[in-house]
């Protein structure tokens, strides 16, 4: 079971944004985040994804493609540009990237509840934070 990431999607506020914003990073040429340095375990995260933290739960994940080297001697963490909605689960905000467990990984909306990734995000965001789905 591969090991995933979490990161803050930082100045986005809604999941239309978040999606938006990796598809625009797609049109200019590919999604990657740069970090300082390469994850100790990044052989484990091939096959992994980064799930996304807004207002303070997971939403969603990117599949996680690779590493490679960024400017200025930092990594590149790359990302495929699909946003997959998740169930939301909450989980605090932090700096940089942290590893998350596959146990503890939500599952994706598709997997879990049929037709809920059809809802519009802000239904969902709604619904999550109500403690519904």
């Amino acid at each position: 079971m591969p090991l995933h990431l979490t990161k803050v999607a930082f100045a986005c506020d809604s999941v239309d944004f978040l999606r938006s914003r990796l598809e625009a990073r797609a049109a200019a040429g590919g999604v990657a985040l740069t970090t300082r340095y390469l994850p100790k375990r990044h052989d484990e995260i091939a096959g992994g994804s980064l799930f996304w933290i807004l207002k303070h739960q997971l939403v969603g994940r990117s599949p996680i493609l690779g590493f490679g080297a960024a400017e200025g001697g930092r990594t590149a963490i790359l990302l495929e540009p699909r946003l997959i909605l998740v169930q939301a689960r909450p989980k605090r905000a932090h700096q940089g990237w942290r590893y998350l467990e596959a146990a503890d990984a939500p599952a994706d909306l598709g997997e879990a509840d049929a037709g809920l990734d059809a809802m519009p995000p802000a239904l969902l965001g709604e619904l999550a934070g109500l403690g519904l789905i």
